[in-house]
């Protein structure tokens, strides 16, 4: 059963065999079923992406940060600059094309991030934990998150742990601000697409209502809707119908555990 207090590795059911991270993965592919191109970040992000070209969604492409588009490498990137993106991959594009042209020209369905922390209406935090003088733990920053927010068609973000850590009231730091934050802030300067429609986590999915704010919209195998909520940093609200998440297939694991990553770049 998955729990509040389950770790990375441990195995989200006594009688399952897969992981969280393996749980998140699936789902986060069943999610990119119908879109085309996505502009994703190292890590689960990649590892979705490529499950979704072995199975429901063969023809989707994957833009990376380093210019790099359609990629089809030969094992897991490690980095966005790692040699083997560019092996196949059907162009590579200098920062300011992918940038200027690509991503600010509405060509991206999905940007598909991770952050440190969020809070309801999706902005991110991947700068500092605590007082920007004095933080507890320095982050990387935003990278092209700002401009990925702002002109995706729509954004997915990943979290391994859903927890009060993660899931906050307030920002310790606002890297990336949701289009409705950015909006509220500047009303006059262009934003396109939805912001954050969706945010998936170790203990379920939750989907941006209509005024962009975040909605407990599923629950994983063994996951009560209390224990989300008390999980959350805010006082979460539910969308009128909760589903509870299909465990991964014996297909699915197969890909991931053989095809995609087999010595464990990203899985845990």
């Amino acid at each position: 059963m998955i729990s509040a207090t389950q770790t990375d590795d441990t195995p989200t059911s006594t009688q399952a065999t897969f992981t969280a991270s393996e749980l998140l993965t699936v789902v986060s592919c069943r999610l990119l079923q119908g879109k085309r191109r996505v502009f994703a970040g190292i890590g689960l992000p990649t590892l979705a992406v490529a499950l979704a070209q072995k199975s429901s969604s063969p023809d989707i492409e994957q833009v990376y940060e380093s210019g790099v588009c359609g990629a089809h490498p030969p094992r897991l990137p490690e980095t966005i600059a790692d040699a083997s993106l560019a092996t196949g991959a059907e162009a590579i594009l200098t920062m300011p094309v992918l940038f200027g042209y690509v991503l600010q020209g509405g060509w991206i369905d999905v940007g598909f991030l991770g952050a440190a922390q969020i809070d309801r209406f999706g902005s991110l935090n991947t700068s500092v934990i605590g007082p920007w003088e004095e933080p507890i733990v320095r982050l990387p920053g935003s990278g092209g998150a700002v401009e990925v927010m702002s002109n995706s068609h729509e954004v997915f973000v990943v979290l391994r742990r859903h927890n009060r850590t993660s899931f906050v009231n307030e920002l310790d730091f606002c890297t990336s601000p949701s289009l409705r934050a950015a909006r509220l802030a500047a009303p006059k300067v262009p934003t396109r697409g939805l912001g954050v429609s969706t945010v998936i986590t170790d203990l379920g999915v939750l989907t941006a209502d209509d005024t962009g704010e975040l909605c407990l919209s599923s629950v994983h195998e063994g996951v009560t809707v209390e224990q989300v909520q008390a999980a959350t940093g805010w006082p979460l609200k539910l969308m009128d119908q909760i589903t509870v998440t299909k465990a991964p297939t014996a297909e699915e694991l197969r890909l991931l555990r053989e095809d995609i990553d087999p010595t464990r770049v990203y899985l845990r």
